[in-house]
This record gives structure tokens, sequence and C-alpha cells, in this order.
């Protein structure tokens, strides 16, 4: 017999999985809590039960979504590059790629920042790459690099990913233009960092 947190987390469960699936397909504004209940195969009341609002709901989407993103496996070869520079070009192209997959594309790049607004948006992005972002301009700006040079440079490089998150996600070839815009991300960070003194 399951306890009342495990039919709980398994209603979470359940409404979170409907509501992604629902988002990724017909978008935030033409999927209503009565289709995320009924894909999910609990009462409506139930779902309100557990998120206050329809935005809600699709606040924790994002965030699984981002998360999932976040935990993809690194390749072998990714593995095997030993710039600084090189592996933050490969994993910058290498989450664009993800990001504009159509079933993480609208949810992510399309509906969340108009959905959940910018600001929020913004943090769940750093709760997931903030940290990795930070520590990969550490190693590439060197151990004479203050706290505040590398949260800057980190800020900056954020910044340029979401931008070029969002050109994808309504380029006409996704994948070409993350190609394109990560050799200009390469470009613009050796030129930053061929001389870090200045």
């Amino acid at each position: 017999m399951s306890t009342q947190a495990e039919r709980s987390a398994a209603t979470i469960e359940a409404v979170v999985g409907a509501a992604r699936r629902l988002f990724a397909a017909q978008g935030f504004e033409a999927t209503s809590i009565d289709d995320i209940a009924a894909r999910a195969g609990v009462a409506k009341g139930a779902v309100y039960h557990h998120f206050p609002s329809k935005e809600a709901v699709f606040a924790q989407v994002l965030d699984a979504v981002q998360g999932e993103l976040a935990a993809l496996p690194v390749p072998a070869a990714s593995r095997r590059l030993s710039d600084p520079l090189e592996r933050t070009a490969d994993a910058v192209l290498r989450y664009l790629y993800a990001a504009s997959e159509p079933s993480v594309r609208r949810i992510l790049l399309v509906d969340g920042p108009a959905v959940v607004g910018w600001r929020k948006w913004r943090e769940i992005d750093d709760k997931y790459f903030g940290a990795a972002t930070r520590a990969g301009v550490a190693v590439a700006l060197g151990p004479g690099a203050s706290e505040r040079e590398v949260d800057a440079l980190a800020h900056l490089v954020l910044g340029a990913v979401m931008e070029a998150a969002l050109v994808c996600a309504t380029a006409a070839d996704p994948k070409r233009s993350a190609r394109e815009l990560v050799a200009a991300l390469r470009l613009l960070l050796r030129g930053v960092l061929s001389d870090p003194a200045e």
C-alpha cells in the first residue's frame, strides 16, 4: 500500500510529464489545466492541489528540461579536449543542439522567457549552468584571475549562450546556426583569453 507522500509524488510526476508533452506539442497558451489533468489521468482539482496555476506547472516543467540538458552525458571525444576554450565551445555547441530539439525548443526558448519572465528564466539557467560556466572561465583565465574577473566573464558567456539559443530557436536551420554562433563565440573568447591581463 502506497503512502500519501508516494501518491502525491506520483501525481506530481504524472502532471509534469503530461504538461511537458502538451507544452512541447501545442505551446503554453493553447494548453489548459483541463488538458493537463486529462492527459495525466487525474482530476483537475488534483492539479490545483499541487500547483497554484498553469504558470507554476510550466515553471516546474522548464526546470526539469534545464536539469535534463545539464545532465546530458559528455561524449568521450569531448572529455578528451584539453584546451579550456575548445571544451567550452564544444559544451556550448552540444547545449545549442539539444536546446534546438523540437521537444525542448518551444518550452525552453519560445515560451520559457515569456511565461516565467526573464529573471526566473535566468535563475533556472544559472542554477544548472552557472557554476560550470564559472569553473570553465576560471580555468581558462588561469590562477591569476580575480573572482570578479571570473564572475564578469562568466556572466558575459552565459548571456552570449542565451542569445545564441534564442537565435537557434527561430532559425530555419538551428544546427547550422549553432555551429556559426559557436565559431563566433570561439573567436570572441580567444581574443579575450589571448591576453587576459589587458
